[in-house]
């Protein structure tokens, strides 16, 4: 496991699309809670479970499920604080998918 761990840390996530997100992971990086600082859901929270996996010395794989059935699945790189990550939700009864990439800063 890398020195640079996800877990009992928070991160200001800075989304290519202009969203920006606190997430705080537990310190035992089970569960994110993340809060929405702007974007068009700017002040929703939500905690949810969290599946995480070091790929790489530094990079981790996470993924979710939110309540309201949107999927997140991100690629961290902690050595360059940058993600990549894919949103999915239903969309006028059908499954969209989101690509986006971003920034994380230290909070």
């Amino acid at each position: 496991m890398s020195a640079l761990t996800h877990a009992g840390r928070t991160f200001v996530f800075r989304v290519d699309n202009g969203v920006v997100f606190r997430n705080t992971y537990s310190a035992d990086g089970t569960s994110l809670h993340y809060e929405t600082l702007e974007g068009p859901a700017k002040g929703a929270t939500e905690t949810v479970a969290l599946h995480a996996a070091e790929v790489a010395p530094g990079v981790f794989l996470l993924g979710w499920v939110e309540e309201s059935g949107m999927t997140v699945t991100q690629v961290m790189n902690l050595d360059t604080l940058t993600v990549h990550a894919l949103w999915t939700y239903e969309n006028d009864g059908r499954r969209a998918a989101e690509l986006h990439t971003g920034t994380l800063e230290p909070a």
